[in-house]
């Protein structure tokens, strides 16, 4: 039977979300890919226990997760597992965030942010959880085809009936998000994040003004891709696949071709070599500078890897020489 270990809030440094009660961990854990039914089960309950143990107490999810697109839903079900073999004694300590508006079934409700979508998915998800509520619920995209209105009513009504504590919404860029904060905030709803890709390469929320309306909303970022699928690590400073699966988000990386993004990965990796730290640390900390950032969300299934990377808030400082060296080759 599984116990945590008694260390696991050791030297931990909470962050709250902008002005909000909601505490996370600097470093949280996303089961975006290969948490899947077509995955091992115990090797994956192995990684998200071993992550809790060393204070990763946050879990990320979505309707949409598992098998990378085929198997809609399979990731909470892990995920429910997990929670229901082993830490259903810890529930208590944790945050559960899932998120709708990506396609998941036939028909018009399958995919969108409408009040039918939410509500029916926060029931499906809370099934496949195994939970009574999950700790932050998002809108997991901008849609379109529904008022924005319509879709920050559906997620106040989600809080009022005690299905979720907080909400936020993932992929908003400001226009959108600008106005949710000024909805959520007439209607008293704990609106806490804006989920964004986010990375050392990739200042969109920054250039565009995003960090800025969030920290005067009182709210926070929580950062999904900060390690760019893996290129700020030192996996590819030799070089990049022409196959690589970059994400769409960060397609303007290879604007000027790869063997530039090279030499910045390199440029970058010997920062990070002077401050003792490997190219992923290094990236980690870069963006846990600004408070407004509560957490960031990196996917592994590897333990040793899930080490490493929480090896980063052992260094988060930054001197000015640093900060001006590391703007130099990012910019």
């Amino acid at each position: 039977m599984y116990k945590a270990s008694n260390t696991r809030y050791e030297n931990l440094s909470l962050r709250h979300a902008g002005k909000t009660g909601l505490m996370l961990p600097p470093i949280s854990l996303g089961l975006w890919r290969h948490y899947g039914s077509n995955d091992p089960i115990n090797d994956r309950r192995k990684v998200i226990l071993h992550a809790f143990d060393h204070g990763v107490f946050h879990f990320d999810v979505a309707n949409s997760y598992g098998n990378d697109g085929s198997g809609f839903g399979s990731t909470e079900q892990l995920l429910g597992q997990v929670l229901r073999q082993d830490l259903k004694a810890y529930r208590d300590e944790l945050v559960i965030s899932t998120k709708v508006g990506y396609e998941v079934h036939d028909g018009p409700y399958g995919i969108g942010t409408s009040r039918k979508s939410l509500l029916q998915g926060i029931d499906d998800s809370l099934k496949r959880l195994g939970l009574g509520y999950v700790d932050v619920f998002y809108a997991h995209r901008y849609d379109d085809q529904t008022p924005i209105e319509e879709t920050v009513r559906a997620l106040d009504d989600i809080v009022r009936a005690g299905k979720a504590l907080y909400v936020g919404v993932s992929n908003y860029e400001k226009p959108q998000l600008e106005q949710v904060i000024k909805l959520f905030k007439k209607l008293g709803t704990p609106f806490v994040l804006d989920q964004m890709s986010m990375n050392m390469l990739n200042s969109n929320v920054k250039d565009t003004g995003i960090l800025d309306t969030l920290r005067d909303g009182g709210a926070g970022l929580i950062a999904y891709g900060p390690l760019a699928e893996g290129l700020l690590s030192d996996r590819y400073l030799k070089g990049i696949p022409e196959t690589f699966p970059i994400h769409h988000t960060n397609k303007k990386l290879f604007a000027n071709g790869s063997d530039v993004l090279v030499h910045k990965l390199n440029q970058l990796n010997e920062v990070a070599s002077r401050r003792h730290q490997t190219l992923s640390q290094l990236s980690l900390a870069w963006l846990l500078r600004d408070p407004v950032v509560t957490s960031v969300i990196i996917g592994t299934t590897n333990i040793k890897h899930l080490d490493d990377n929480l090896k980063a808030l052992e260094h988060l400082s930054f001197t000015d020489e640093e900060v001006s060296t590391i703007d130099a080759i990012i910019n």
